[in-house]
């Protein structure tokens, strides 16, 4: 059960296809740090380090923004898009021949809203854990919002990782 003013999700689709160059962009502090973060437990569980991709970082900063704006918690978009589609817009899948994702989302607010307490709440969920984990991804791009999918009165936010093999 999850635990009060943290909520989060997790998704998982492999696929064969064509995909992308990566594109230039640069990263907030926080996302850094929710990088770091996830790499620290990989290396603790012998998983390889993941690579920030800013294709993967504008699909989930997009994400968190209209689930914010929108009011809404899912890894499906607001018309019922799944997430390997926003992935594809970013042209992420382009020139790759085979490719796989995973997504997970988090929101908090207060000291739940932090990175360490987000990673630590998907390490913490079986589901999240996998996706986070897994050897396969060797990239992922993060992005965070502020406020909360539900209108929290107090300060929060709301995180995207998307993972890319």
């Amino acid at each position: 059960m999850p635990l009060p003013g943290l909520r989060f999700g997790v998704a998982l689709i492999t696929v064969a296809l064509v995909a992308a160059r990566p594109a230039a962009g640069g990263a907030s502090p926080v996302t850094v740090e929710v990088v770091e973060l996830l790499n620290a437990a990989r290396a603790a569980h012998g998983a390889p380090p993941l690579r920030p991709n800013p294709r993967l970082a504008l699909a989930a900063r997009r994400h968190s923004r209209d689930m914010v704006a929108h009011r809404y918690f899912s890894h499906d978009s607001r018309t019922g898009e799944p997430f390997s589609a926003r992935v594809a817009r970013t042209g992420w899948m382009r020139s790759r021949a085979h490719w796989s994702v995973g997504e997970t989302l988090a929101w908090g607010v207060g000291a739940k809203a932090e990175p360490r307490a987000i990673v630590a709440a998907w390490l913490a969920s079986a589901d999240h854990r996998r996706i986070v984990l897994a050897p396969r991804f060797h990239l992922v791009g993060t992005g965070v919002a502020g406020g909360t999918p539900f209108g929290s009165r107090r300060a929060g936010r709301t995180f995207t990782a998307d993972f890319g093999s």
